[in-house]
């Protein structure tokens, strides 16, 4: 479990998460990128930006 950045709710993870991976908090819809596993660090996933074909 990790704590989500935005609202201080408890974020269930499976076992195997990733650094990279993109989670949901179930609480306030919050979308959390893994910053690092061994401990688990969360931070606001990034806004992808479109490119509008460039």
């Amino acid at each position: 479990m990790a704590e989500c950045i935005e609202c201080g709710a408890d974020v269930t993870l499976h076992e195997d998460i990733e650094v990279g991976e993109i989670v949901d908090c179930s609480t306030c819809g919050a979308e959390l990128e893994v910053l690092a596993v061994d401990p688990v660090e969360l931070d606001t996933a990034p806004e992808l930006e479109e490119d509008w074909g460039e």
